[in-house]
């Protein structure tokens, strides 16, 4: 070998050398060499969560990973807090708890603006929404998910089927209201309204791709080159909030050297993450810790078991079925015998299983109703645009959801009560705008013996004209969602019911079949 080529290779061996980087070192101007692997580095590791979220600057917009507390960059939002910047736009599917997750930048008074789907069991968040203190846009979560991927993707905007005919295509839904809140009776800020395309005898809406100025995720492992490899359904949001950011900071569980992650491993390529740190200890607190008794019991009241009970008979073998927060989830554990079924959960799991014994509970395993579980053998895991382009593309089967009011016409409305309850539309809206079958599982009556089925809706609607069916505690109803004239049909009755009582209970006209069966009676 000759001087000159032995300079060369002495030289190039320098430059492959991975290296960490410190805020105070950018500042000098400089890089501090680290003997971490032998392989090239693109400078991406950081010293610090603090150094790494130094930049961050008032009013920036920020894409948060993370569904639940489940795959949050809880270190870095500690690291946000500590800093103090305020006038943050925050985009996350929802805003963790009230002392936890982006919780802790809603109670710094940090964050100007939500961009969510789902506000949830974060009665602080419904809090500042309703005292006109914080503005929020809620979105649709399939919606919300394909905006940071269309961001990320170079997309300026997209068509979708999800939303249409509700306040979220007409605009004026508040993200803002005026001093005194509520109770104020002013509006400081309403949602505009989307542009209409009709394609193919559907209505779609038109939505905007969100990018930000900065993502924040959380994954479990990286290489010094930024690729990123997520654990369970921790995966979520993470990677399309990653892709929307102009400079995406990961923080992870570990960081090993270039070449140590296989290529088929990899969830995310390095190329959309320009910082990682390592995360200095995580709570990874659990939403909803739910576990086997080991029993294979369930208690529930009888009305309830009822309805679920005959919604699983909807159910047939092979079918792809997502169930939502509340009763659908029991409706899995009352499968007919030889019926196995596959479960879709929107935040990125295809196959859930049972609930884990005590010491199988994994804080990275959670449905979308954050509750913990398992997965069976064949299970998958994806992102969270991922899912719902299986939700928007019908390759989902059923979809069973709960509703506060069902209209003669087939329009449901879940997700709000203006000026009192702010839940969110979480994925609802996406679920219910595919050509899938739509099944509502529901007490007839609402409290105080109040219609929950009603000529139409009084509360803002989920999707117009969606309903296939409706189970309740009296009967069960069919929906001619595609007719202006058809009326409903009773096709079965309670047995501890009459049909007078129904016809009271409801509040339209309906057909009732012939004959008329007994609910459970075959």
């Amino acid at each position: 070998m000759t001087l000159s080529k032995a300079l060369m290779l002495s030289a190039r061996s320098r430059l492959l050398m991975p290296k960490v980087r410190s805020a105070s070192a950018m500042h000098r101007g400089k890089w501090h060499d680290r003997a971490f692997s032998s392989g090239p580095s693109s400078g991406k590791v950081w010293a610090s969560v603090d150094d790494a979220i130094e930049d961050v600057f008032d009013g920036a917009t920020v894409c948060f990973g993370g569904f639940g507390l489940c795959g949050i960059p809880e270190n870095l939002i500690a690291a946000l807090q500590r800093k103090g910047v305020k006038g943050l736009t925050a985009v996350s599917n929802n805003a963790g708890v009230d002392n936890f997750g982006l919780g802790l930048l809603l109670q710094s008074r940090q964050i100007k603006r939500m961009i969510a789907s789902y506000v949830g069991e974060n009665k602080f968040f419904e809090e500042q929404y309703l005292s006109g203190e914080l503005e929020v846009e809620l979105t649709p979560q399939g919606t919300l998910a394909e905006k940071l991927r269309a961001g990320g993707a170079g997309i300026p905007a997209f068509f979708t089927r999800t939303a249409h005919g509700t306040v979220i295509q007409h605009g004026g839904n508040v993200i803002k209201y005026g001093p005194g809140g509520v109770k104020g009776g002013i509006v400081e800020i309403a949602s505009n309204p989307r542009e209409e395309r009709d394609f193919d005898g559907h209505g779609f809406v038109m939505e905007r791709a969100i990018t930000g100025d900065f993502s924040v995720v959380k994954a479990w492992k990286a290489d010094e080159a930024g690729n990123l490899v997520w654990k369970g359904t921790s995966q979520n949001f993470n990677p399309d909030c990653a892709k929307a950011g102009k400079i995406c900071i990961a923080e992870v569980e570990e960081i090993v050297p270039t070449g140590t992650l296989s290529p088929e491993e990899i969830h995310l390529p390095g190329l959309y993450v320009q910082r990682v740190v390592k995360g200095e200890g995580y709570e990874k607190r659990i939403e909803k810790r739910t576990v086997s008794s080991g029993s294979g019991q369930i208690k529930i009241d009888k009305r309830r078991e009822l309805i679920i009970r005959r919604a699983a008979k909807e159910l047939k073998d092979g079918m792809y079925v997502n169930l939502g927060i509340g009763m659908p989830t029991l409706v899995s554990n009352f499968l007919e015998p030889g019926v196995r079924i596959e479960l879709q959960s929107e935040n990125g799991l295809l196959g859930i299983g049972a609930y884990p014994v005590e010491d199988k509970v994994d804080p990275d395993l959670i449905n979308a109703g954050k509750e913990t579980i398992t997965t069976i053998p064949g299970s998958s895991l994806f992102s969270s645009s991922e899912s719902f382009a299986m939700v928007r593309g019908s390759h989902v089967d059923v979809t069973i959801l709960g509703a506060m009011e069902v209209a003669a016409n087939g329009d449901l409305a879940n997700w709000i009560i203006p000026g009192k309850m702010v839940k969110g539309m979480g994925g609802a809206m996406d679920l219910v705008s595919s050509d899938s079958k739509v099944l509502i599982v529901m007490e007839h009556l609402a409290k105080g013996g109040k219609h929950k089925l009603k000529q139409t809706c009084a509360l803002p609607l989920t999707g117009q004209r969606v309903v296939d069916r409706c189970i309740t505690d009296l009967g069960v109803f069919d929906f001619n969602k595609g007719q202006d004239v058809a009326a409903p049909k009773l096709l079965e009755i309670a047995p501890d019911t009459t049909l007078d009582a129904v016809k009271e209970a409801t509040g339209f006209k309906f057909a009732v079949a012939e004959p008329l069966k007994t609910m459970l009676s075959e």
